[in-house]
């Protein structure tokens, strides 16, 4: 499309407006996630890969966990631990 013909936002407005929300469907309406699905991905895959696991992270969970536990732990007993300061709340 030649971004010279296409419609302008008040025009795009006028045919949002003027729409009846009641009308029926079209007969060859197609959803619109099978619609995306065919034009292929929004993003190329230099710009946002797929989401890969990586081996090796067996060493994380448990730290995390316990550093969200110290966190919940100091908030429970009525510490407060902004700035890295421990005080009462």
């Amino acid at each position: 499309m030649d971004p010279e013909d296409a419609p302008t936002d008040a025009e795009l407005t006028a045919l949002a407006l003027a729409a009846d929300p009641d009308a029926p469907i079209a007969e060859g309406a197609v959803p619109i996630g099978i619609h995306l699905a065919q034009l292929g991905s929004a993003l190329p895959l230099w710009y946002m890969p797929p989401a890969a696991s990586r081996g090796g992270r067996g060493w994380k969970a448990p730290f995390v966990i316990a550093v969200v536990s110290a966190f919940l732990l100091i908030d429970l007993m009525g510490l407060c631990n902004t700035y890295g300061i421990l005080s009462w709340a």
